[in-house]
């Protein structure tokens, strides 16, 4: 978990993941339907992600909609929100 200075709120890397994604894809006006068409993926793989009862990822999911949304995985990790994580063994 990590704490997210921005918004004031305890996160999971699963939650802080979906963030950045939905913070790119509000900066660019691109819907979920539309980034799963940029990404090779069905609308389907990205609901289920965006999901939050879900906790599970694929990292080849997460490469795949960075690749559509033409963003660097350093780019996309490089963002603040990933700046306080927690190690997530406990």
């Amino acid at each position: 978990m990590f704490y997210n200075v921005l918004r004031g709120e305890v996160l999971e890397i699963k939650d802080a993941i979906v963030a950045r994604i939905n913070e790119i894809c509000n900066q660019r006006n691109i819907n979920y339907n539309e980034l799963a068409t940029l990404a090779g993926v069905t609308p389907s793989t990205v609901y289920s992600m965006m999901d939050e009862t879900r906790r599970d990822l694929s990292v080849i999911t997460v490469k795949k909609l960075c690749d559509g949304l033409e963003v660097e995985i350093p780019e996309f990790f490089a963002s603040e929100i990933f700046y306080s994580l927690e190690q997530e063994i406990k």
